[in-house]
């Protein structure tokens, strides 16, 4: 093997879905190196509209795209997102460096397309190898197609030409799972949302509050009651009103969704600290600024609480079993639990 020639070649991506643009990237990793990684971005989300598929189901959607010779060389790992740069390109170094820890000569295969393809400037470490894409396709074009169409059958005609026919095949066995009819739903509740609000003078900037509430070892959570996200697990929280200042806000939701039987005064002695989290892609419903109050009663015993509201179901959780339940919550609340109660093994 030459010296200058790439032990690994490293493609990073959400793939939701993977379509013919990925497939051309992933030709020129397998032209580049003798094995291949693919990171799956966006890794441990509870499904949603703009992540419809876990990352199981993506490895097995790539793989099904190649044949057997060249399915051997690639292997998969699947990396959650950190909204914080230097965190997520830590964990994808640490991951690829899991599987070859041996390899010194790295190359980073990568298109860019618009600003969100940043991320390829944050290895500097590894030879970055530019592809063009022969194919200008869009993910979120082909997910639309798939939640807008009343038939699945239509959706799938449509997007022949943009994604590889085994993976159009998979599209047609996963959509006959049970949660499709529920992002399909989802999909829609998030497009009449932002029509709502498509004739302001300019793109809205919601700002939100969230409550973290632990006490005995456990963390308050509530189930929410509907779209975007029904069902999942968020921490208690809501939008500012007009006359609010942040922490009243944020004591407020968590009065009005859990009914906590605590004083509020006992609660403002309970405040530890806030942060705000800002990611721009951090909401489905757009720009959603939200700041995070983070309270310990520091009690034995937990005080009860009912969900009321938007929440369907309050609940204490012990914090042990947070992590086993990623997967489970709404937009980025996991990372937000994660700032305060450090879950994630790094």
């Amino acid at each position: 093997m030459p010296v200058t020639t790439p032990e690994v070649a490293v493609l990073i991506g959400r793939f939701q879905p993977f379509h013919r643009g990925h497939a051309t990237l992933l030709q020129k990793a397998l032209e580049t190196a003798p094995r291949v990684v693919i990171v799956l971005g966006s890794s441990f989300h509870a499904r949603s509209a703009k992540n419809p598929f876990n990352w199981r189901e993506r490895a097995a959607m790539i793989g099904a795209t190649l044949p057997a010779a060249e399915r051997e060389r690639v292997s998969y790992v699947a990396v959650r997102d950190y909204y914080e740069d230097k965190r997520w390109a830590r964990a994808v170094q640490n991951e690829v460096s899991k599987l070859h820890p041996d390899a010194r000569r790295i190359a980073l295969i990568g298109h860019f397309k618009d600003a969100s393809s940043q991320y390829l400037n944050l290895f500097p470490q590894w030879q970055l190898v530019s592809s063009e894409n022969a194919f200008e396709i869009d993910a979120t074009r082909i997910r639309r197609i798939l939640f807008e169409a009343e038939d699945i059958d239509v959706s799938l005609t449509v997007i022949a030409e943009l994604v590889p026919l085994a993976v159009r095949q998979y599209l047609q066995a996963w959509s006959k799972l049970a949660c499709f009819a529920p992002l399909v739903q989802e999909h829609q509740q998030l497009q009449k949302y932002k029509a709502a609000w498509s004739t302001a003078p300019y793109p809205p900037i919601f700002v939100t509050v969230d409550a973290v509430v632990r006490s005995a070892g456990h963390v308050l959570l509530v189930q929410r009651g509907g779209f975007p996200g029904k069902g999942l697990w968020a921490i208690p929280g809501g939008f500012v009103e007009q006359h609010e200042r942040l922490l009243p806000a944020a004591m407020r939701e968590l009065f009005e969704e859990t009914g906590i039987a605590v004083l509020a005064s006992s609660l403002n002695d309970a405040f530890i600290e806030a942060k705000a989290f800002d990611h721009p892609e951090r909401s489905l419903r757009g720009r959603t600024i939200t700041h995070a109050h983070y309270f310990d009663l520091k009690t034995e015993h937990l005080p009860a609480v009912q969900g009321a509201d938007d929440a369907a179901v309050a609940v204490w959780v012990p914090i042990a079993q947070l992590a086993a339940m990623e997967e489970s919550f709404f937009d980025d609340h996991f990372h937000i639990l994660d700032q305060f109660l450090r879950l994630s093994e790094d």
